[in-house]
């Protein structure tokens, strides 16, 4: 019986982040269907030896690649699949990525689809992915004829002074909006700094502000109110398709020419965004109406009512200000609410069954001995 193949996580799981947590969730899925026998090593760059005259650990890597371990792996001929974009070896390695220029046009088009005709946009320096992001975001509003103010800032967690120069350059940047307006902030964080701003000038989430952030990175998502809208980008399908490349790899193959790609899975409607930029008071009250009893079995006698109206006269203004019935705009509210519900289902049963197999030993844990474990500085993404 062959011997199962031995390969090496080195994800930075020691940092609480969804596209940490959920890349190596996929890669587990993968390796149990094959029966590899998978190590986390966080330090897999220096594990490796610096030349073949010692025991080669590994028949393969997934890792979030630095340089020290791009040039020990190739000098050893040992497979390495990276999922780090922001890595200083992305063109050098063999990738699967998010294809984070189709998140960035599907945060313009969900913004778009609210009515909102201004839009803004948010992103920390020197981060590939959010530069790509923005860049297709930036595009696809140019589509539609529409501009978009962007900004940059360091990162704001990476120090005080950081922090507050972001603050300083956040509210500059806001001072040269014009409400109602659709904003894209790329991370989570930065999310919850404009929304706490807008909040403290007095502007309403979403009904002059619209925010769409981040990767649905539920804890910061989901906790203080508003809600943030964010995208659920799939990761887990990032790291089994990552462990599949690696298999290939492993057996010999060719790697491909250009790194792979993920679709995101889905935009995630929450009450930074769940509503729709209408001037006529009586929709706007009918729609939030919509929006927070969407679950309930409520017709557009119902809706009418809530908003003291005519059945016969609010479906004439759903016409002619969004061009369809109610019943259509409680369809499409339902289906949003629905399709959350199963991602975060999906999330969760996923999660859960990664625990599990961590709780049967699934795989080894390497590299995480008594007070080591941490990096001095946060990870980039």
């Amino acid at each position: 019986m062959p011997k199962p193949r031995r390969v090496a996580i080195m994800l930075d799981l020691d940092w609480p982040y969804k596209r940490h947590a959920d890349v190596f969730a996929g890669t587990q899925r993968y390796a149990q269907e094959q029966g590899w026998e998978s190590v986390i090593d966080e330090y897999a760059d220096d594990t490796l030896p610096a030349s073949v005259t010692r025991t080669i650990p590994y028949d393969g890597i997934i890792a979030r690649a630095t340089q020290k371990l791009a040039r020990r792996a190739c000098g050893l001929k040992v497979p390495v699949v990276n999922v780090w974009l922001s890595s200083p070896v992305w063109r050098m390695l063999p990738g699967v990525f998010a294809d984070h220029h189709a998140i960035g046009r599907l945060r313009a088009e969900h913004l778009q689809a609210r009515g909102l005709r201004r839009f803004a946009g948010l992103l920390r320096c020197n981060e590939r992915a959010l530069e790509q992001e923005m860049k297709a975001f930036s595009g696809k509003l140019a589509e539609s004829g529409y501009a978009c103010s962007v900004e940059k800032i360091p990162d704001a967690t990476s120090s005080l002074q950081h922090w507050r120069k972001a603050e300083r350059a956040i509210a500059a940047w806001m001072d040269c909006w014009k409400l109602p307006i659709g904003v894209y902030v790329g991370g989570e964080t930065e999310g919850r700094i404009v929304a706490q701003m807008c909040r403290n000038r007095g502007w309403r989430i979403p009904d002059d502000v619209a925010i769409i952030t981040g990767w649905n990175e539920e804890t910061i998502c989901e906790h203080l109110r508003p809600t943030l809208t964010s995208v659920e980008v799939g990761y887990q399908r990032i790291g089994y398709e990552a462990a599949r490349l690696l298999d290939q790899l492993m057996s010999g193959l060719k790697a491909p020419a250009k790194p792979i790609l993920i679709p995101p899975q889905s935009v995630v409607v929450r009450e930074s965004t769940d509503f729709f930029a209408v001037d006529d008071p009586l929709i706007a009250a009918a729609l939030q109406f919509i929006a927070a009893k969407s679950h309930l079995d409520i017709g557009a006698g119902d809706v009418a009512q809530a908003v003291n109206t005519q059945t016969r006269t609010l479906q004439r203004r759903f016409r002619k200000y969004l061009d369809r019935p109610i019943a259509t705009e409680i369809r499409r509210v339902r289906i949003e609410r629905a399709k959350r519900e199963l991602a975060q289902e999906q999330t969760i049963l996923e999660r859960d069954c990664t625990r599990r197999r961590l709780r049967r030993g699934d795989a080894d844990v390497r590299g995480f001995p008594a007070g080591v474990g941490c990096h001095a500085e946060p990870v980039p993404i």
